[in-house]
């Protein structure tokens, strides 16, 4: 897991931003989305996306790391048993911050992070298969063509002789005459 930055920090020492961190992980996964300043949402992000792929692995070791960070096996379980099958066909982006205006206190900005629970969708899927599809079909459609325009360049080089050589003729003729 990412260290805890320099300076300043949110809560004060690194130790009470570790547990800050871990809680609102272990909120997340409890309620699929929290409501909490854009600060802490872009720091606690990271955070959550590395432990969705921890649960999507589903080994022992990684079962043990996420254990090291929330503390709680309650949470853990969940991650593991059913959130990570619901990730199982996204390659990333497991979470989604939007804003949503200020606090009214304190005016802080404010945010709800969310865990992104749709399924990806096929028409993504199709797309980019087609733009694969599309792409060899234009390198192998580039291939014959650069065959085809060699061989062109090549009948219209001996074309171009063939006339040069007559005009020569005409020339020639023309002379004798």
């Amino acid at each position: 897991m990412p260290k805890p930055k320099k300076g300043a920090r949110l809560g004060g020492s690194a130790a009470h931003q570790r547990h800050i961190i871990a809680n609102m992980c272990k909120a997340l996964i409890e309620h699929k989305s929290v409501t909490t300043t854009e600060a802490r949402a872009k720091l606690v992000q990271p955070h959550m996306e590395k432990l969705i792929t921890k649960a999507k692995k589903g080994d022992t070791a990684n079962r043990r790391q996420a254990l090291r960070v929330l503390k709680d096996r309650e949470s853990a379980y969940i991650l593991f048993e059913e959130l990570a099958p619901l990730f199982a066909e996204r390659e990333g982006g497991y979470t989604r911050i939007t804003k949503i205006g200020e606090r009214r206190g304190d005016n802080a900005p404010m945010a709800v992070l969310s865990l992104v629970t749709e399924k990806v969708s096929p028409k993504q899927e199709a797309v980019s298969e087609a733009e694969n599809a599309a792409k060899k079909a234009a390198a192998v459609a580039e291939e014959p063509a650069s065959a085809e325009s060699s061989a062109s360049s090549a009948s219209s080089a001996s074309s171009a002789s063939a006339v040069s050589a007559e005009s020569a003729d005409k020339a020639s003729e023309e002379e004798a005459k």
